[in-house]
This record gives structure tokens, C-alpha cells and sequence, in this order.
């Protein structure tokens, strides 16, 4: 792989003056290992972020959607989601506060129920959805619909400390009022959502009829949800048939396209990968399990996310394939895969989540941000994504993994991603997106998701107080939604396997991966005699001399998780079999 220097100065010097900060401060060292200093100048770091970010919305874009920090203006983002009609609005309308939905959660995090309350009492008195917008269903779902579902569940949960009569269930109507906006869009001989919707009308006259793998199968979290909340099964009924349509045209190497059809229901595009078009999609599937509790979700997940090690991973790599044959297609990385740590170190997969999160790492240190599209084939740079709109899966994954194994590494990881933002993108106006990573040209956009993902993720990493002896999920728009035991169909504890098959001899390994026992790799490592687990698919050979008499005798491979199998020679391995 060829290397291609950045030629601007790095932010490691603002790191260094963080580090120096906290020796200075005299602080203790964590029982991680981490200065408590270090980790609260951090914290206040990740803070004064989020405020500069927050208040210039605030100032400058509120009631809008989003700001442009450069010019200290404002865009109407569903606009950019939906070419919003702005002849047929209503004279008074000054968007949706998309920002300010996004951001309700993260105040919450951050500690400030004052101004949470501030925004609850807005939106309650000024929101509506009563207009002529053409919107994107996949974005106002998990942006708006996510966010509004999270905060009420957050002001019930926090009501003791709001004023009383404050909250009356404002924002659970307006999700039921937006949530019955989108059921037209399922209104489809598939079952599968079309892309785009009126949010007055409904779907318009020659609406385009191609999606793509996450607008029709991430949905189930939220409008989930919403069912639960309502009692009306109606939203999660239709979200739930799109995904079972849509995992029922998967290939028959458990592989599913990038787009397709909502009325033919046939794929369009065949290549595929963990990145855009399609990672929220095995996102969705592992937290509607741990949400919902219902086998279903598992069942999709398990094959999903054995055909994607199998396929898709080149080392510490994932490319992109076609689904009906396996081969490679695309060699490139692209920022949206940053997610796929997180979602490894949520299964308990942490040594595979942290080979992936180190060559994002790298690449990161390399350009000071992650571009959107980086070819592993040659080294470079895409040709013309070049950009690097304030991304949160990176920071995301880099939460998880330190959640999972109280690495200080994390922390200084994070040290470097708060230091780049800092460095690169911060402005007087706000942050404003990287245009073109190899020149650091910014451009006029400060994403609502910089404030609901980026900001919270950062903020967690270095203060968890939000999360102690609570037990949430998050959404793929970084928003909480509690995990509820009247919310599942059976409890998650009843997992725990009763039926291990051992092999004869007491210093065997179990015979079983972790991810067919539904249970972390840990379990495994505790229960096995011998033989550390090595990934969730992993299943070690019978005899630790790796020799066998059958293909009984192998386990299945850690990395590829594919079968091994025994050679004439009587050894296990992933052997070229030649016709």
C-alpha cells in the first residue's frame, strides 16, 4: 500500500500540550492507568466542543434545520433530504429545528436538563410535520423519529428532575403524528418503503422506485419502538415486513445488494459491502435482538454476519463483493465502515473490532480525519470523495472498545480525534466540514448528526456517568433507547446455553462458537478447557495438535469463518481443494 503524506501540519502538538496540561495539574492515574485530570480536561475539551458547535446553531440557524458556520447562516436540511417545496409551505415556517431534535439527547449526556426542557417546550408549542416536503424516509426516520422517540423516553425517565407539568408526552405525539405520515410509503406490492414521501401528500405521482438496503431495512429500532410506546402495531408491522422481504431476496451465500426495486422487489446493485448504502442494515439487525429480544433478528444477524467475515474481510480489511458470487468488487475503505468495530465489540468480538479500528487509526493519523473513500488497491485517495463531513462511527467504535476493555489507548485515540476537529475544523461560527482532506478546504456545512453522534460519542468516552446503571442501546443517529424486559419477547438471561457439546477429554474445547450459543466470546473463553476463544465465530479443531481423521475433527477458521477441514495428511486447515 502506498503511502500518501499529508502536508499540513499535525494536531499532535495540541494533543501533546493535553497531556502536558494534565501532568502539570498533578492528577492522579485512573485505575486504567489514565490520569483522572487528563480524562476530566478531556471531558470539558469534548464539552466547550459541543457549546461552541450548539450556541452558534442557536444563534445563527435556529429554527432552521442546520448551520452553515462559514457564513453564520442556516440551511433547511429537508431540503437537501427531499427538495422541500417551498411555494406550497406555509408562510410562518422556518423549518423543522432538525438540530436542535438531534441535539436533545446529547444535553441530556452532557448533564443541562435546563436548556433539554427549553428545546421539549419549543417543539412541543412550534413543530409540525403538516407541510409539503419531500423528505427521505431513511433520514427523518432515524434523525427525527429517532430523536424525538429517544428524548421523550429520556424526559419520562427524567421527570423528577423537570419542572412539574412540564412534559405531557409533547414529543411522543408528534413521533406518532410523523410516524403516521410514513406508513404510505409501505404502501408497496413488496412491502418495501419507497425512498422518498410527502410528508402532506404522500407518495407522489412517478416517485422513483429505488432504494437502497438501509432506507428499507434500519427501521425497525425506531418505528419499533413507537409501536411499543402507542400500542399501535401498525409502524413496527410495516417495518418488520420490509426487512423480512428484504432478507428473503439475500443470495444464497447469506449476501444482500446495495439497492433494489420496491415494486419488482429485484436488486439493482449487486456489489456490496459494510459501508454506505447498506451498514445500518447489520446494525439494526444485532440491536433489534437486544432490544426486542425476538430470535428473528438473531437468526438474520447470525448468517449476515458470518457471510460478512467470510466474504467481504481481507485481513484487518473489508472490500466490497458481488452478492451472488462472493468476488471482490470494490478494494476500498470508506468512512461509514468505521462503524463495524462497534458492532463487533457490542457482539463481544473485541480482538477482530480492534485489528479493523487500528488501520482506521492509521489512515486517520495519516490524513489528520478520515476521507470518505480511501482505495486500498492503490493507496490513495477516491479521485473525488475526498471529504470528511464531522463523521461519528469512528469516535463511535472507539467508545465501544474502550467500554469493552478499559484500554487507555482508547483515550489517547480519542485525544487525537478531538484534537483534529479542534485543529481543523473548528471555526468561529461552528465546525464546519473538511471538503478535501488532502487540503483541509472547508466547507460551509455543520452536520446535525456532529452534535446527536460525534460530540456524544467523545463526551462518553472519557465521562460514562450517563450510562451507570442504566442499560441502553444506541440508535445509528447516536440517539438512547432503553432496554426494556416488557419490551422483549423472552429475557436475553435465557440465553444462557444449557446444551454445550463437549468433546471426550476434559482438556478439549467446547465444540460450539459463541455466536451459535448466542452468548460474548468470554463465555466461551471461561467455559473452554484449554483453548481461548479467538473471535465470535471461532470453534477450535478437536485436538490442539490440529490433527484429525475426519473433518469432524476441525473447528471453523477465527478469521474467514469458514470450515476447516481434514487433508490427506490427516491436519486440519483451509485447504485449496483442486477438481
Amino acid at each position: 500500500m502506498r503511502s500518501l503524506e499529508p502536508s499540513l501540519p499535525s494536531p499532535a502538538r495540541l494533543v501533546a500540550a493535553a497531556v502536558l496540561l494534565a501532568a502539570l495539574t498533578g492528577g492522579a492515574v485512573g485505575v486504567d492507568g489514565y490520569g483522572r485530570a487528563r480524562r476530566l480536561h478531556m471531558k470539558n475539551k469534548v464539552q466547550e466542543m459541543f457549546y461552541h458547535a450548539y450556541d452558534n446553531y442557536m444563534t445563527y440557524a435556529f429554527p432552521h434545520d442546520e448551520l452553515k458556520p462559514l457564513t453564520k447562516s442556516f440551511t433547511d436540511s429537508l431540503s437537501e433530504l427531499g427538495n422541500l417545496n417551498l411555494e406550497h409551505l406555509p408562510q410562518d415556517y422556518n423549518g423543522s429545528a432538525l438540530t436542535l431534535v438531534e441535539s436533545l439527547s446529547s444535553l441530556v449526556v452532557l448533564g443541562n436538563l435546563t436548556e433539554f426542557e427549553r428545546g421539549i417546550l419549543w417543539l412541543s408549542e412550534n413543530m409540525t410535520f403538516d407541510v409539503d416536503a419531500r423528505i427521505n424516509l431513511f433520514e427523518c426516520n432515524i434523525r427525527l423519529l429517532g430523536g424525538l422517540i429517544s428524548s421523550h423516553l429520556l424526559a419520562k425517565d427524567y421527570s423528577s428532575q423537570l419542572k412539574d407539568g412540564l412534559y405531557q408526552d409533547q414529543l411522543l405525539h408528534l413521533a406518532e403524528n410523523l410516524g403516521n405520515r410514513f406508513l404510505p410509503a409501505f404502501e408497496t406490492p413488496t412491502g418495501l418503503p419507497y425512498a422518498w414521501i410527502n410528508l402532506k401528500y404522500g407518495v407522489l405521482e412517478n416517485e422513483t422506485t429505488e432504494t437502497s438496503t438501509s432506507g428499507c431495512g434500519s427501521l425497525i429500532l425506531e418505528m419499533g419502538v413507537l409501536s411499543r410506546l402507542t400500542g399501535d402495531s401498525r409502524y413496527e408491522a410495516a417495518a418488520l415486513r420490509a426487512l423480512r422481504k428484504l432478507w428473503s431476496m439475500r443470495s444464497s451465500l447469506n449476501l444482500v445488494g446495495t439497492t433494489l426495486d420496491v415494486l419488482t422487489g429485484k436488486w439493482i446493485e449487486y456489489s456490496s459491502g459494510i459501508g454506505a448504502g447498506v451498514d445500518s442494515f447489520y446494525e439494526y439487525l444485532i440491536k433489534a435482538y437486544i432490544l426486542f429480544g425476538s430470535d428473528e433478528y438473531w437468526d438474520m444477524f447470525h448468517s449476515a454476519y458470518l457471510a460478512v467475515q467470510k466474504y467481504f474481510r481481507h485481513g484487518p480489511w473489508y472490500h466490497e463483493a458481488d452478492m451472488r458470487t462472493g468476488e471482490a468488487t470494490h478494494w476500498q475503505l470508506t468512512s461509514l465502515q468505521a462503524f463495524w468495530p462497534g458492532l463487533q465489540t457490542l457482539l463481544g468480538d473485541v480482538a477482530a473490532a480492534n485489528l479493523s479500528h487500528r488501520e482506521f487509526y492509521n489512515v486517520w493519523q495519516k490524513f489528520g480525519v478520515l476521507p470518505e473513500r480511501y482505495l486500498l488497491d492503490y493507496g490513495i485517495l477516491h479521485p473525488t470523495e475526498k471529504y470528511y463531513p464531522l463523521r461519528p462511527e469512528f469516535a463511535e467504535s472507539t467508545f465501544y472498545l474502550y467500554q469493552a476493555t478499559k484500554d487507555p489507548w482508547y483515550l489517547e485515540v480519542g485525544e487525537t480525534i478531538i484534537g483534529s476537529l479542534n485543529y481543523y475544523t473548528k471555526v468561529d461560527g461552528g465546525f464546519a466540514s473538511v471538503r478535501d482532506v488532502s487540503t483541509m478546504k472547508l466547507e460551509d456545512h455543520q452536520h446535525s448528526f456532529f452534535l446527536s453522534e460525534t460530540c456524544k460519542y467523545l463526551f462518553l468516552l472519557y465521562d460514562d456517568s450517563f450510562l451507570r446503571n442504566k442499560n441502553y442501546i444506541f440508535t445509528t443517529e447516536g440517539h438512547p433507547l432503553p432496554i426494556r424486559s416488557a419490551w422483549h419477547e423472552k429475557f436475553l438471561a435465557a440465553h444462557v446455553p444449557t446444551n454445550w457439546t463437549f468433546v471426550k477429554g476434559e482438556s478439549q474445547p467446547i465444540r460450539v462458537s459463541a455466536l451459535s450459543s448466542q452468548v460474548c466470546p468470554e463465555t466461551i473463553f471461561q467455559k473452554s478447557v484449554g483453548s481461548p476463544w479467538e473471535s465470535a465465530c471461532h470453534v477450535p479443531d478437536v485436538y490442539v495438535s490440529h490433527r484429525c481423521r475426519t473433518d469432524d475433527d476441525c473447528g471453523i477458521e477465527a478469521v474467514t469463518c469458514k470450515k476447516r477441514t481434514c487433508s490427506m495428511a490427516g491436519y486440519c486447515g483451509l485447504w485449496l481443494v483442486i477438481y
